[in-house]
């Protein structure tokens, strides 16, 4: 993921825009896909839309650009019914962007970050230019981690790699593959 936000600006000329990640983990593997501006591996993930909660952004997301429909892993609501409760993301991390295609200058992401895990046990990613792939846990636990798939080599940010385990010990947790 970017940068944290170490050398932000000041808070009061700052753009933050809201953002939200899905973790996508089955089998011990994690779902990352090659960002070419980025030039890293990321889960999918983006902005939160107008008139739209976080749980609502990160099932749009994953589905937009995995093809996946899935469900939130991890802690249950309150037992109070009202008012309505929404999952509360498993972290939440500030990053700094230089430009993206939503803002032109430096502005920073606040993002929301979930586990999640396919509904459909036989979950297969997209192959196209994206370069979507499950990435082993076994993979994941070598530090530094690095992956290659299609010609992309390239080393899992910390944060990714860390989340991604996180997420694959969630799914595990749960009882499922």
């Amino acid at each position: 993921m970017p940068e944290d936000h170490a050398s932000a600006p000041s808070p009061s000329a700052l753009v933050r825009h809201y953002t939200v990640t899905g973790f996508v983990s089955i089998g011990g593997r994690t779902a990352l896909h090659w960002h070419p501006r980025l030039d890293q591996w990321l889960p999918p993930g983006g902005h939160v839309e107008a008139n739209e909660d976080p749980l609502q952004a990160v099932l749009r997301e994953v589905l937009e650009e995995t093809g996946l429909a899935v469900e939130i892993v991890g802690h249950g609501p309150f037992a109070y019914a009202h008012p309505p409760q929404l999952p509360v993301p498993v972290a939440m991390a500030v990053y700094d962007i230089p430009r993206d295609g939503s803002h032109d200058g430096p502005h920073q992401h606040i993002d929301l970050i979930y586990f999640t895990r396919p509904l459909a046990t036989d979950a297969a990613l997209p192959q196209d230019n994206d370069r979507w792939a499950w990435v082993d846990e076994a993979t994941l636990q070598r530090h530094p981690a690095v992956f290659e798939e299609r010609g992309r080599r390239a080393e899992v940010a910390e944060d990714v790699r860390e989340l991604a385990l996180a997420a694959i010990a969630a799914v595990r947790d749960t009882g499922a593959s």
